[in-house]
C-alpha cells in the first residue's frame, strides 16, 4: 500500500496521550458538522496536523465559521461545539 504524500505530519501526539492522525480527520465531503466532528477539525489544527488554510479550503468553511469553533473551545471546551448547547455558552 502507498501512502499519500502530503505536507505536514501524518499523525500528531495530543496533551493526553491519544494520537491523531490525518485518518481521524472528518471526510472532505462532510456536510453535516457534529460536534464530534468539528472538534476533530479545531483539534488537527490546533496541535499542527493541518494547517488551517488547508481546512478551511478543504471542508469549505469560512474563516468566521471557524474561529467561532476555536473560540467556544477556547472558552467552554469541546461540549460548546455542539448545536442545542449554543445559547449556553454564548458571549453576552
Amino acid at each position: 500500500m502507498f501512502l499519500k504524500k502530503v505536507d505536514g505530519p501524518r499523525a500528531v501526539t495530543l496533551p493526553d496521550g491519544t494520537v491523531m492522525t490525518r485518518a481521524d480527520l472528518p471526510p472532505q465531503t462532510t456536510k453535516r458538522w457534529v460536534a464530534s466532528r468539528k472538534a476533530a477539525v479545531v483539534r488537527g489544527v490546533l496541535y499542527g496536523l493541518i494547517p488551517q488554510g488547508e481546512a478551511l479550503k478543504l471542508y469549505n468553511l469560512s474563516e468566521e465559521e471557524f474561529r467561532s469553533w476555536i473560540a467556544a473551545v477556547a472558552d467552554f471546551g469541546e461540549e460548546a461545539l455542539k448545536t442545542t448547547r449554543l445559547k449556553d455558552y454564548r458571549k453576552p
